[in-house]
């Protein structure tokens, strides 16, 4: 083990970390995902780093939302706040259990753990008045109908049927993030803000309560990198580098940016929504904030990117 202390690092793991593809996505196959992602993370720790570790979880509240559908003419359905809280829950237990094993095999007085965490959104964010983030499976006219009953927005789609959707509002606040700073600082391996945070308000009269939203994984994930004061975050996701023009010709990949650059090529439209933009976004906020540098890389080529060997570095300037 790295004597070595190298600082506080946030990883943000991706789908592909958990659901290799849609073939493998019983649990069994996780558990091989997760082994897999904590393995090369577990390299990181072995070299210094502390480390946050946040996760998406969209495969699995649509698995939820599935067993909600079918079970809805005998069972009530669970609301967006109560899945996100099961998916912290399991996942979070899926990637202890994992990394607790691995630093066992090798030796590591660590010990990894989950914070089940909120994130506060604003109740006036502008993505509550319309909702537009699709979840679940297409439904018939029949569920629509009971769904709508229980509070679900409801959206007809293109023609295929209905589907239910929820806002996607920007995240203002962590708030277990005390908890999670200090145990990061004491050398806890800690799994946190899963599936980008349990979305909840504050109400007039101060209590928190949850609602009907999805928070983007990666926003939360830096907003969690800037309050703990990592100096490192680290995107995983299911390329080896970013690139320009992705999946065209004049496909160029990078090895470093800017936040200057990055921001440019944001403008130019190079990084499409749902998929890299909001990466690229979070790594500026998270450096604008005073961070020292970002990386994007997937799973496998994680200790090679921290060697500089691969992945792509955001930094503040050249």
């Amino acid at each position: 083990m790295s004597n070595e202390h190298r600082g506080v690092a946030v990883v943000a793991i991706g789908g592909n970390s958990l659901i290799k593809d849609k073939a493998h996505s019983a649990v069994k196959y996780q558990w091989d995902a997760v082994r897999e992602t904590c393995s090369h993370i577990a390299d990181m720790i072995e070299q210094g780093w502390d480390v946050a570790i946040t996760h998406g979880n969209g495969p699995q509240v649509g698995f939820i939302l599935r067993r909600n559908e079918l079970a809805a003419h005998e069972l009530h359905t669970t609301p967006m706040d109560i899945i996100g809280a099961d998916t912290q829950g399991s996942i979070g237990y899926m990637l202890q259990q994992a990394l607790d094993n691995e630093f066992t095999r090798r030796g590591l007085y660590r010990q990894a753990y989950t914070i089940v965490t909120q994130v506060r959104v604003d109740r006036d964010d502008p993505a509550f008045e319309t909702p537009t983030k699709p979840i679940g499976g297409f439904l018939s006219e029949e569920e629509a109908e009971r769904f709508e009953e229980e509070d679900w927005p409801i959206v007809e789609d293109a023609g295929r049927g209905w589907r239910r959707v929820v806002a996607s509002p920007e995240p203002v606040e962590i708030m277990e993030e005390n908890a999670i700073r200090g145990a990061v600082h004491e050398g806890w391996i800690v799994i946190a803000c899963g599936g980008g945070g349990i979305p909840v308000v504050r109400k007039e009269d101060g209590e928190l309560r949850g609602v009907a939203a999805v928070i983007d994984k990666d926003l939360a994930s830096s907003l969690l990198a800037q309050k703990i004061h990592a100096e490192l975050f680290v995107i995983s996701t299911a390329v080896e580098k970013v690139a320009l023009n992705f999946g065209k010709p004049d496909q160029t990949w990078l090895d470093r940016m800017t936040v200057a650059e990055a921001k440019q090529y944001l403008q130019e439209g190079h990084f499409a929504p749902g998929s890299m933009k909001p990466k690229i976004k979070a790594c500026i906020e998270f450096l604008e904030a005073g961070g020292g540098e970002a990386l994007i890389t997937n799973p496998e080529n994680m200790e090679r990117a921290l060697r500089g060997d691969t992945g792509t570095r955001i930094v503040q300037e050249k």
